[in-house]
């Protein structure tokens, strides 16, 4: 049987892509790999807007295969949604960092908003540990996460 085998990009649709390019990457420390307006007509029909004028960006996790994939649909209707966690729908991204107190500091001096301030989960894979969502320029939830453990290898008692 044929197989999912590893990841490829997580991808968000945002409303100005450089505004979004300047918070991955100059915030949050992610390289941009690529910038593009692809023209070709599978575009179109694979994202379900014939007509649209498609320009993206790839920017990837120094060090790493992570790859954020961020999309500006122009020539499109579009529609405001609400962002907020429990709305069906919604995502997140998550990341793993090595002293979240210290990079939560320098993100909160640089105008990064979050839901709250960093917690200490008391139960689960990142107990002991700590986390914060952080809210992109569009809404995205992006989750700081520092943990010893792996969250995988995470065996419920």
């Amino acid at each position: 049987m044929a197989r999912i085998t590893k990841a490829h990009h997580t991808g968000f649709t945002v409303r100005s892509l450089e505004r979004s390019i300047a918070f991955y990457r100059d915030i949050l420390g992610f390289e941009l790999a690529f910038q593009w307006n692809p023209q070709a007509e599978y575009i179109g029909e694979l994202v379900g807007y014939p007509s649209v004028d498609l320009h993206g960006a790839i920017l990837r996790l120094p060090g790493t295969d992570v790859c954020l994939e961020l999309l500006e649909y122009r020539n499109i209707e579009q529609v405001r949604v609400d962002m907020r966690n429990g709305n069906i729908g919604n995502g997140h991204i998550a990341f793993n960092v090595d002293d979240l107190l210290s990079l939560y500091e320098e993100l909160v001096a640089k105008g990064v908003k979050s839901v709250s301030a960093p917690v200490t989960p008391t139960i689960g894979p990142n107990k002991g540990g700590k986390a914060v969502y952080l809210i992109d320029p569009d809404g995205f939830r992006v989750e700081l996460i520092q943990s010893a453990q792996a969250f995988g290898s995470y065996k419920p008692e």
